[in-house]
């Protein structure tokens, strides 16, 4: 059966070591108020998706 067709596309982007270590930092925080694992991919996402940008 082939795969359903997405809009979804991957990309790879790099960023400062400072600027993971920041997220990273900020996960663990969002980590412990919302009770789940966050990853700093994860605030990345969010903060895409909120921004609402377009690539």
């Amino acid at each position: 059966m082939p795969r359903p067709r997405t809009n979804n596309v991957q990309i790879n982007i790099a960023i400062p070591g400072e600027w993971k270590k920041e997220l990273e930092n900020l996960a663990r925080i969002y980590s412990v108020e919302e009770g789940k694992t966050i990853t700093f991919l994860d605030l990345m996402r969010r903060g895409i998706q909120e921004n609402d940008v377009s690539i």
